[in-house]
């Protein structure tokens, strides 16, 4: 039990990969720099514990900090960390290095608040907020450390602690120059545990983590005991498990019972205060430093986030530097260096992380930490084509490129820049008690899996309660870029359910198979996931309020897919499937409205036939709106 609860431990942190991954022993650090460990007092009186690692080497070096909910370990003056920063590159640039417990978490004082809300204009009030305790962090640094620091503060962090960073952004301290927020949670209820308001089954086992105060600052874990509650050994099929596991509520009863998060997430179905006021997207107005975000294409956690945030940014401050970075990566990928960089069965390159590691974030921090004059050679966006699987630069984000249409016909035809007829109609049954795996191989019982997001989609294609449409062999390559609107009208015999929206590329018969996979993966007719996203239909008009469906009468959808850059070669052909179950990924719907889906009861749970109208479309560019912006803007 202990090694599968370890096991769950590493997934469910979000670390950045470099805390877990299994590094060489090295002395370097050790050899190099100095270790102190301090307590930092805030404004309120709340003491963060913070260990701070100084070059050796004299003179004056800028200061990179990462502030983390997930430990700064090792502990102890004379225990180092095994390497600093977010590369090795930025490590041997002899940069102070400065780690951080947030409050409530691990050696610091206070209490934990999960997305902390933060206090618009908070710079030189009484009040605490991440912006505040990033401010006081780097006031009291300065004076500790002069004569060994030139003044200038970068910081970064990759999911959990790129939330932080982008907190840290707002009211910002004038001696922060540099922020990357990588991977980073911008708002709960659309990154990680929801998308679109549906919950992520598969974040059941990340509950511990966030869901126990500490008693006191420990550095040792205090929710290791809740994890046993999971049936974690890796022979068990984690469909099965969560679908014995029945309706939400027996989560509660079983499992998360003493869970404060999880009984804040089902007291809070919708898009309300409590989630509303923990989104920093809405604060990042008035931006006075340079800021890169970084995310990764096949990021199962978040994609919501980096790709918010930036453009947010751009809006709203346009004389900041801001620039993102979008490469073939899972969930913090671009932070280690596997050489050989492949997502489940799609190889990408070699040396991936190393380029982006050596070309554009150490680029990024030196110029803006040591040199801080005009801009550094990089593009505003550098993003990968998944399909070319080469680097592509742009001036803006999304590109100003023509916008591509994809529409539905008969016989499972997809139009490419045009639309089906409004005469035509779609349907399928859906049934929560046979629900779509979101697989094709059995899956462990594991915290959010990420080999899916590029895997091989003909399992889903062969069920009838899946709607498939595929073009023509390209005759020329095709470019899909930007933003993605999957603008459905639909009918259903229910009262609720989901949509499920998946773009993918579908290799010619003749493809050659890949040395690097099993033998029995055939690249031959792989039907390969580029983008997909889930939508719970009662928020179709607000995710702050929901409402049923009327059955069977004629209703509009729309979804955000979030960003593409996809090239599908000539040759390929493009292939859109639409479902309404995606398990044990996403929840399931019971597809009979109730108030509370984690609160309903098994013979809530009901068959409901689902009919997509033929006029349905798919927009591709730079759109307008987004589904998701004019939402969110209405539920203000």
């Amino acid at each position: 039990m202990k090694k599968h609860i370890l096991f769950l431990i590493g997934f469910c942190l979000f670390l950045s990969p470099k805390l877990w991954a299994q590094e060489e022993e090295s002395n370097y650090v050790k050899e190099n720099y100095d270790k102190e460990e301090v307590y930092i007092p805030m404004r309120d009186g709340t003491r963060l514990y913070t260990a701070i690692y100084t070059p050796k080497e004299k003179g004056k070096h800028p200061i990179m900090m990462q502030r983390t909910c997930y430990s700064i370990a090792p502990y102890g003056p004379d225990e180092y960390k095994r390497s600093l920063g977010p590369s090795k590159y930025l490590m041997e640039d002899k940069f102070i290095f400065v780690y951080q417990d947030v409050r409530g978490r691990w050696m610091s004082e206070g209490e934990f608040t999960n997305m902390t809300p933060n206090i618009p204009g908070n710079k030189h009030k009484k009040e605490a907020d991440e912006s505040s305790d990033t401010y006081d962090t780097i006031e009291w640094l300065l004076k500790h450390l002069k004569g060994k620091t030139n003044g200038k503060v970068g910081q970064w962090g990759i999911s959990y602690p790129g939330f932080y960073t982008a907190a840290a952004l707002p009211d910002a301290h004038p001696a922060l120059k540099a922020s990357s927020p990588q991977a980073p949670i911008g708002d709960f209820f659309f990154d990680d545990f929801h998308h679109n308001g549906a919950y992520l089954q598969s974040y059941t086992a990340a509950y511990p983590v966030f869901g126990y105060q500490t008693e006191e600052p420990t550095t040792e874990s205090w929710y290791r005991e809740a994890f046993a509650r999971m049936r974690t050994a890796n022979a068990i099929d984690g469909y099965d498990y969560h679908l014995d596991m029945g309706p939400l509520k027996n989560i509660t009863e079983k499992i998360h019972f003493d869970n404060e998060f999880w009984q804040q997430t089902v007291e809070h179905p919708n898009y309300d205060e409590f989630w509303q006021k923990r989104s920093i997207i809405p604060h990042l107005d008035d931006i006075d430093h340079a800021v890169m975000t970084v995310g990764g294409w096949f990021d199962a956690e978040d994609l919501y986030g980096p790709l918010n945030i930036y453009k947010t940014i751009e809006k709203n401050s346009p004389d900041t530097y801001n620039t993102i970075v979008f490469g073939p990566w899972s969930h913090g990928d671009w932070a280690r260096e596997k050489g050989f960089q492949a997502v489940n069965h799609i190889y990408f390159g070699d040396s991936i992380s190393t380029f982006y590691q050596t070309e554009i974030e150490r680029t990024f921090f030196n110029h803006f930490l040591r040199e801080g004059e005009g801009k550094p050679e990089l593009p505003e966006a550098y993003m990968f084509d998944t399909g070319l699987k080469e680097w592509q630069k742009f001036d803006v984000w999304p590109p100003q490129i023509p916008k591509t249409t994809l529409g539905f016909a008969q016989n499972g035809k997809l139009l490419i820049n045009d639309e089906g007829s409004i005469e035509d109609e779609f349907s399928y049954v859906s049934d929560p008690a046979k629900p779509v795996p979101y697989t094709s191989f059995t899956e462990s019982v594991t915290f959010t899996p990420r080999p899916y997001m590029t895997d091989d989609q003909r399992h889903a294609a062969r069920r009838p309660d899946v709607l498939v449409w595929e073009s023509d062999p390209l005759e020329e390559n095709l470019t899909l870029a930007g933003e993605i609107a999957a603008k459905l009208k639909v009918a259903i015999s229910s009262t609720d359910a989901d949509f499920i929206v998946k773009i993918i590329d579908v290799y010619p018969g003749d493809h050659e198979s890949y040395e690097h996979n099993p033998d029995n993966i055939v690249m031959g007719n792989y039907q390969q996931l580029v983008r997909a996203e889930v939508f719970r239909g009662r928020f179709r008009d607000s995710f702050a309020d929901p409402k049923p469906f009327v059955p069977n009468e004629e209703d509009e959808v729309e979804i955000a897919l979030q960003d593409i850059l996809h090239t599908f070669k000539k040759g390929h052909k493009v292939m859109v499937q639409i479902h309404s179950t995606w398990f044990p990924y996403i929840d399931r719907n019971p597809q009979k409205y109730v108030e509370n889906i984690y609160k309903a009861e098994e013979e809530d749970f009901i068959k409901a036939t689902i009919t997509v109208k033929g006029d349905s479309k798919i927009e591709i560019g730079e759109l307008e709106t987004t589904p998701q912006s004019l939402q969110l803007e209405l539920d203000k």
